[in-house]
């Protein structure tokens, strides 16, 4: 195990002086006292927020794993951002300003941190710095793909806030993951919360929900940002309106990991078209996502996990997957102009590399043991 941790620390030790040489600042010529450029440092720090307050709170709703969610957050992200800048500095990314490439190895530690919420507590935490190394160039072969489609073989589509790319992947990712990491013992070991994760879950959940509008326009013009910031605190209000409503007519009773998941699902959903759709569009499309999510937490994660031979511990496929795939179809009826072949093809594509991508990694990750005590952070952490 010691042996693991130190060649981890070593590969990352390479990764941070490779990206800091590709990557090296020069004061007089960065312009980085340029409007646009103080904008996007702005939303950098707003996603970076999201990474580990947002992320790491939403997954302390697990009783007696705060230390461990936490410190989880912390590791992935720290893992995924050098090796992303590494990886970006290659030749054939093309010509991004610094804070630009910053932003995208965000939003790969968004699809990771997703990922890593399908497996959260059956991992000891070397596992998640090695779940890290190897999710980012499986994340990154998949945007050059389809977002930037290097092969001349998907077309342009519509994925502004990632719904497909980052939401989507992530999800897919994590639960293919799981068919390889998930024992029967561990299965049945019941995922417990009580108040007080409860409450720092929502918490989370608030701080993802304050922040969504600035990952969603990280990178659109500047002229195309008002539009966007709206449309995403709309779609916002959408799911949180129809979860509770959802939540109760299904439940009878509030649940709060329902509120504090399925009401992101608009923000999810809308990340395909946010800066196409218009304000009821937005709407409409959070409501839908919502009223997804919630079902899908309510009625059918149970079954999916039974059908998979899997535990997906915060629901990933329910908050990112599913509403990620709706927001990616719901473009090919918004967005004027879309070849609807492209935006299918890149469903499919992503699919697809998530799914092997997925089993491979997980493949790999149990080769370094399958803890059976789970869920507790006594196994890793001091009193």
């Amino acid at each position: 195990m010691k042996k693991t941790l130190f060649n981890a620390i070593a590969v990352l030790v390479l990764l941070v002086g490779s990206a800091s040489s590709a990557f090296a600042l020069d004061f007089k010529s960065s312009g980085i006292t340029e409007v646009l450029e103080v904008q996007q440092y702005n939303r950098a720090i707003h996603i970076m927020a999201m990474l580990l307050i947002g992320f790491g709170f939403l997954m302390v709703f697990v009783k007696n794993y705060g230390k461990s969610a936490l410190t989880a957050t912390f590791l992935l992200v720290s893992v995924s951002l050098p090796m992303y800048l590494a990886i970006s500095s290659l030749s054939f990314f093309g010509e991004k300003s610094e804070i630009e490439h910053f932003i995208l190895a965000e939003f790969g530690a968004a699809s990771l941190l997703i990922a890593a919420g399908a497996l959260l507590g059956r991992l000891k935490m070397y596992q998640y710095m090695i779940l890290g190394l190897l999710f980012i160039p499986f994340y990154i072969l998949n945007e050059v793909v389809v977002l930037d489609d290097h092969f001349h073989f998907v077309g342009t589509i519509a994925d502004t806030g990632g719904s497909i790319i980052i939401h989507a992947f992530g999800a897919i990712f994590g639960i293919a993951a799981a068919v390889s990491l998930s024992t029967p013992h561990q299965r049945e070991i019941p995922i417990e919360a009580d108040a007080t994760s409860d409450r720092y879950s929502l918490l989370g959940s608030m701080v993802l929900w304050v922040f969504w509008p600035s990952f969603c326009a990280a990178l659109v013009p500047a002229a195309a940002i008002p539009a966007t910031v709206v449309n995403v605190f709309i779609a916002l209000c959408g799911s949180t309106v129809a979860t509770y409503i959802a939540s109760v007519s299904i439940r009878g009773k509030i649940n709060a990991a329902d509120i504090a998941n399925a009401a992101l699902a608009g923000g999810v959903a809308i990340g395909a078209t946010c800066d196409h759709a218009n304000h009821f569009e937005a709407m409409i499309i959070g409501l839908i996502a919502g009223v997804i999510s919630t079902v899908g937490f309510a009625l059918l994660q149970e079954k999916q996990e039974k059908f998979h031979k899997i535990i997906d511990t915060c629901g990933v496929s329910n908050l990112h997957g599913i509403p990620g795939i709706f927001g990616g179809l719901a473009a090919i009826v918004i967005v004027d102009g879309l070849d609807a072949s492209a935006q299918l093809k890149a469903i499919a594509i992503t699919v697809i590399i998530a799914v092997v991508a997925g089993l491979i990694s997980g493949k790999i990750i149990s080769l370094f043991g399958k803890p059976t005590e789970i869920y507790n952070d006594e196994n890793e952490f001091e009193d």
